[in-house]
């Protein structure tokens, strides 16, 4: 358009945006957005398929900025490209209420494909964008249809690398040569505490190729053209993953240039001034957009919209020529469940053996998997324990694309985050490990959580009822630990059937992510002409039995405990107490309710013991001052599971003495 320095007119532009706004709000990471603007800018103008009137067009490339903390380059960015960001939304950065947050957050801001800052997550969540894309292109392109060519790009920085998710994920992403990945790597070598010289001395280099990837290297981050070959070089690349290593000065122009105290605070006044006269700028301006650099970027953002323009007509094409997998692949886009689906669930099982819930789950994921053609996930290593192998279709790997059985290795990180790409690209993604290695996972369940993503977790193995392999291996804290993550929904179920309704409530939660905690143990199977639906978990709690009227006391439990709570209730009658027992298979769901269900439930003024052979901590809300708890306040041991639950007191005689103990 005009040469050279129109072109470093624009990425100061992105510079200084970035500068005013950190330094109205007197907060913020000025330093990279300053060192990266030049390849952002070269990404966004001359690479990325994207349309600032539709932020969510299907055929996008996808764009993550794992680097969150820079989220005011992508702000200055979105604002410029013409996205529904205006300039008065960059003045108010990091304001309540504003629509640019400290750090990017997927639904809140438009054109921000994921919820960053937490390091490492976006390029972990990366891989699962490309893992679904590269899958729904195998699947639904044709020879002359492509409506599935999108790539995912991002810019990443020392911390991510620093990151062991992301450790896990480059692997992965190698192994299964997922070429649709392009990563740009801020490589300023500065982090918090100063040179990475002091921590990060590894040849990053030759790391990524040993994972499989190919890497290019670009010795100047303000060279347009060279950052420009490099890009395009990644791009060609059809084996494998490519990072594109880009050498560049945090806070670049500014008097705190390539040191850390330009990462996280502002510049301060006269280092901003100084900054602007170093840039050639107005020193006395904020948020100064020279003539030219809006429409310039504007322009850019309609070249997507002509683009969007072609897609809709080739899909539309698509749709008639291939009406089937056209209304399976907008079902996907759309985010909508296919009709009828829910009756694969009519799953029948067997009264008189007892089955483990994770067995009923894996039957009930094998049943879903024909009628959900966008399910797709696996397990960390752990498919015949967890029981999340679908047995009907192949697997995805380099090669067989089509496949929707992941193998993620032992990589439970990287599974909970590669669920989040997936979820963010339409698929219905399921991971499977013990739940004791929940802990592995949480800060990705928690960005699901976060972003209201409907993965789902099927989490086995659930209490110190899988015996011998000891206390290492024997959850406690855990049903706790994710009960309190605001919007994830935990579900115990008490049965086969239930751990069948389990998932169905999964696969309709389309607004957060669920947890299964299943049995490694049988359980016996409730007999429902004696007692309610096992549907009646959709409510999160309900009653099993009552010996009507008011009782003395009601009995609360979930899963595995349900069986013992009704075991304990015959022998409460005989003493001629009047018992209730409630099976809580979700706290959350029951909270849902409203005051009238449950109160029906667990009325008021009586007395209640909880039961869960796992830390009490949560069961206080429901049982109430009059009330008490049974369950574990130490770590298991290793034996036998039936000898352990009769160690810590899960038996109908030690629950029977806590209730007369209580209504003495």
């Amino acid at each position: 358009m005009k040469g050279k320095d129109f072109e470093a007119t624009c990425i100061n532009t992105i510079r200084l945006l970035s500068v005013d706004a950190v330094e109205r709000a007197k907060s913020g990471h000025p330093g990279m957005p300053m060192g990266a603007a030049a390849m952002a800018y070269t990404l966004f103008t001359k690479f990325l398929r994207f349309n600032p009137r539709d932020p969510g067009w299907p055929g996008r490339d996808r764009f993550i900025l794992s680097a969150g903390h820079g989220s005011m380059l992508l702000y200055s960015l979105l604002h410029l490209l013409g996205y529904d960001l205006s300039l008065d939304d960059i003045k108010d950065f990091r304001q309540y209420g504003s629509k640019t947050p400290g750090h990017p957050e997927y639904g809140h801001t438009p054109g921000v494909e994921m919820t960053t800052g937490p390091l490492g997550q976006g390029f972990a969540s990366g891989v699962g964008m490309a893992i679904a894309l590269r899958h729904l292109a195998a699947r639904y392109n044709k020879k002359t249809f492509k409506p599935v060519n999108d790539s995912v790009f991002g810019i990443l920085g020392d911390g991510d690398l620093m990151e062991g998710v992301s450790a896990e994920a480059a692997s992965l992403a190698g192994h299964l040569g997922l070429s649709n990945i392009v990563y740009l790597y801020d490589d300023n070598n500065i982090s918090i505490e100063g040179s990475t010289s002091i921590t990060f001395t590894e040849d990053v280099t030759e790391r990524f190729n040993a994972y499989g990837w190919r890497v290019f290297t670009v010795q100047d981050g303000n060279n347009v053209k060279n950052i420009s070959t490099a890009i395009k070089k990644a791009i060609k690349e059809e084996e494998r993953p490519s990072l594109v290593r880009v050498s560049t000065h945090i806070g670049f122009g500014s008097p705190k240039a390539d040191s850390e105290s330009a990462h996280g605070a502002p510049l301060g006044e006269e280092e901003a001034v100084k900054t602007k006269e170093n840039l050639g700028w107005p020193t006395e301006s904020k948020f100064y957009v020279p003539d030219g650099v809006k429409e310039f970027f504007e322009g850019v953002g309609k070249r997507g919209e002509l683009l969007n323009d072609k897609w809709n007509a080739l899909m539309n094409e698509y749709l008639r020529r291939y009406p089937d997998e056209g209304r399976e692949l907008s079902d996907i886009f759309e985010n909508r469940l296919p009709k009828g689906w829910e009756k694969a669930l009519s799953i029948e099982f067997t009264a008189d053996k007892k089955i483990a819930t994770r067995a009923a789950s894996g039957r009930a994921l094998n049943a879903l998997a024909g009628a959900l053609p966008n399910m797709m996930g696996g397990s960390a290593d752990l498919a015949p324990s967890n029981n999340t192998y679908m047995k009907d279709f192949p697997e995805f790997q380099k090669g067989s694309y089509d496949g929707r059985n992941i193998r993620f290795g032992v990589r439970e990180h990287a599974m909970a985050a590669a669920l989040n790409g997936m979820a963010l690209c339409g698929l219905i993604p399921y991971g499977g490990t013990f739940l004791v290695f929940a802990d592995y996972m949480r800060p990705s369940i928690r960005l699901a959580a976060l972003m209201g993503l409907g993965a789902i977790y099927v989490f086995t193995h659930d209490s110190i009822g899988v015996g011998e392999d000891g206390p290492t291996h024997q959850p406690v804290e855990h049903l706790a630990s994710l009960r309190i993550i605001p919007n994830l929904t935990v579900i115990r179920p008490a049965d086969a059937a239930e751990a069948a309704e389990a998932w169905r409530l999964a696969v309709e939660n389309r607004k957060g992510p669920t947890a299964l905690i299943l049995t490694r143990q049988g359980l016996p199977i409730l007999d429902r002409k004696k007692y309610p639906k096992a549907a009646e978990i959709k409510r999160g709690a309900y009653v099993l039995t009552d010996d009507g009227g008011t009782p003395d006391v009601v009995l609360i439990g979930s899963g595995s405990e349900v069986p013992l709570l009704l075991d304990t209730a015959e022998r409460l009658r005989k003493d001629k107490v009047k018992v209730r027992v409630v099976n809580m298979a979700s706290f959350e769901l029951f909270d849902a309710q409203g005051k009238a269900y449950r109160e029906k439930v667990l009325p008021p003024g009586i007395f209640k013991i909880a039961v869960e052979a796992a830390s009490p901590t949560g069961w206080d809300k429901y049982v109430g001052d009059k009330g008490t708890i049974i369950g574990m306040e130490r770590f298991g041991a290793s034996a036998p599971g039936s000898v352990l639950f009769e160690k810590f007191g899960f038996t109908p005689g030690a629950i029977q003495k806590a209730v007369k103990k209580l209504l003495k």
